[in-house]
């Protein structure tokens, strides 16, 4: 197997899988670009164009700035920012104003010394040189934090008009993978053992030593808007190979030779020069509203997931044979039975779910947990809707950074509303007395879960058939045990869905264990924790549909029944 094919299976699973999950991936149905039309774009942002210095015109400009966002790790759940490294920073740095999702997101974007002009080529341009020496404290501990970021495998998350850069690569079976980040190097073990990124590089073999990517290729690709009616060009993809230069004449710079070694005893002076190139490329048939689609490029498995849509349809479509056959058929012939009975006998004979219409509506025990459960089952199904709604429409396009979190945040707040509500009218249904505590619980209970996912329409059609199943299995077993003269259906009615979460939780640790590199305390706290709010939330969300699709069957059979 080829270095680069064994690479790819590694970061297929490792380097920032979150940052793919949470900034990168396209909606399949919609599009991730915004709708368009001759003379704007809804909803998205406005694109910007560009034209060679010198040739600048009205609403055209020649600089193109290279942003940075924060560092991440699959094996360290904390984040960095970007300054928090040593590594080069801008003199006249800015910071985007960032909204409310991008603040809960803990988005940290910042401008860096990375600056082009459109349709310039540079060749090994120096960005800045940092020297360590072992007799300085200081540097010393900006280098074993520059250490400890490579060892982790923190990766870097570059931004270029409002693109993030990505870097490809070929893999096994003539794929090619994309990864929206790169990482800051690699490192090989005392043992030997080859870690990471230095698998692309035979070079990188050296024992208890650190290769730093100091080096970046920069291809920028545009459209040189020929045909269309807008000024200069504009930018549809950006991507980056990291590489590794030991230079040794900063005057003379030639990105060639040995990698960049970083020995694990640290003993004498470094000198870590960083450089860049960058080249622009022309495609016309890449049109600016759909520049996200090319991220396409970095999901290699959409086939599997695919296949498990179908098999999810599948199991609907059976469900919704049985649920089917019970009302048109059996239910249809109980009810038409139990209405023919016109004599004490005959009554006195009736057996199964008829039998206990006098005892079927008594409130549950804990009927308090059970309605606070409800009313913020029903804040997050609302919430939940409406975004997946939106973002297939494209108003919730990942060109717009924290939109999606900042329409679930508002939406959370408002739907506090209907969540009091139908967690009062339960409790009251219940006769439950204690409505002060009912309405603290019901505001108090639930916390909010940050990962984001972007493939909206792939979310959008799971959605919907988790709703179906979760809905049909539940009246399934709730009719089954009102057969068995069983009328202790309000748990379980939602216990029955939300039971769905333990399999979430199992999941989730088979994957902590099998997939995930995590290391150190607070990486796995943070990492369950998180993982406990998603459990809960999703307790509540699945539990809720199915009560509420129970709670209308139970009413409707029993309202059709004659009951002297």
């Amino acid at each position: 197997m080829s270095a680069p094919a064994k690479h790819g299976r590694l970061l297929r699973r490792s380097p920032s899988g979150t940052g793919t999950r949470r900034l990168l991936l396209v909606m399949l149905f919609a599009g991730a670009a915004p709708w368009r039309s001759r003379a704007f774009y809804l909803p998205g942002l406005a694109p910007v164009s560009f034209c060679e210095e010198g040739k600048e015109i009205s609403g055209c400009k020649s600089l193109i700035e290279l942003f940075v966002n924060r560092l991440d790790s699959v094996e360290s759940v904390l984040p960095y920012e970007y300054d928090a490294f040593d590594f080069c920073q801008d003199s006249e740095e800015k910071r985007p104003s960032e909204n409310l999702g991008q603040v809960l997101f803990g988005e940290r974007i910042a401008s860096s010394p990375y600056k082009f002009t459109f349709n310039r080529q540079e060749t090994c341009k120096k960005a800045c040189v940092k020297s360590y020496s072992p007799s300085n404290e200081t540097e010393v501990k900006k280098l074993n934090f520059l250490k400890k970021g490579m060892q982790l495998n923190y990766q870097h998350h570059w931004i270029i008009d409002n693109m993030p850069v990505t870097w490809c690569y070929d893999v096994e079976d003539g794929q090619k993978y994309c990864n929206p980040g790169f990482p800051i190097g690699c490192f090989v073990t005392p043992s030997g053992r080859v870690k990471d990124a230095c698998n692309i590089n035979s070079e990188f073999n050296k024992k208890n030593t650190f290769y730093l990517f100091n080096h970046v290729d920069i291809t920028i690709t545009y459209h040189s808007g020929k045909d269309e009616n807008w000024p200069g060009a504009r930018l549809v993809t950006a991507r980056l190979e990291p590489k590794s230069y030991k230079h040794t004449d900063e005057g003379h710079l030639t990105c060639e030779g040995s990698p960049m070694e970083i020995p694990g005893e640290f003993t004498n002076k470094l000198k870590l020069i960083y450089t860049y190139s960058v080249k622009f490329e022309e495609n016309n048939n890449i049109k600016w509203a759909s520049r996200w689609d090319y991220i396409l490029e970095s999901m290699p498995h959409t086939n599997i997931q695919w296949f498990s849509i179908m098999n999810s349809l599948i199991i609907v479509l059976f469900l919704s044979g049985m649920v089917a056959m019970i009302i048109l058929r059996t239910l249809h012939k109980d009810i038409a039975r139990y209405n023919q009975i016109d004599s004490i006998e005959d009554a006195q004979e009736e057996f199964g779910w008829k039998l206990v219409h006098g005892d079927v509506f008594r409130p549950p025990k804990k009927a308090m947990l059970l309605a606070v459960f409800l009313g913020q089952g029903t804040q997050i199904f609302i919430m939940t809707f409406i975004t997946l709604f939106l973002a297939c429409l494209g108003f919730l396009s990942p060109a717009n950074r924290g939109a999606l979190m900042t329409c679930a945040v508002i939406l959370w707040v408002l739907l506090g509303t209907p969540a009091g509500y139908v967690s009062a009218k339960m409790y009251k249904t219940f006769r439950g007395e204690k409505w002060k505590t009912n309405v603290l619980l019901t505001a108090l209970l639930c916390p909010g879960s940050h990962q984001m996912y972007y493939m909206f329409g792939f979310l959008f059609l799971v959605f919907i058939i988790l709703l179906i199943t979760c809905s049909e299995a539940t009246v399934l077993l709730c009719y089954f045990h009102l057969c068995a003269e069983d009328y202790h259906w309000w748990w379980r009615a939602f216990l029955t869905s939300s039971f769905t979460a333990i399999y979430l939780l199992i999941y989730a640790v088979h994957y902590f264990f099998s997939k995930l590199q995590i290391t150190g305390p607070a990486s796995v706290i943070l990492y369950f924790g998180y993982t406990m709010i998603m459990v809960l939330l999703f307790f509540l969300f699945t539990g809720t549909i199915g009560f509420f699709a129970c709670f209308w069957f139970v009413s409707k059979i029993y309202s059709v029944v004659k009951v002297d």
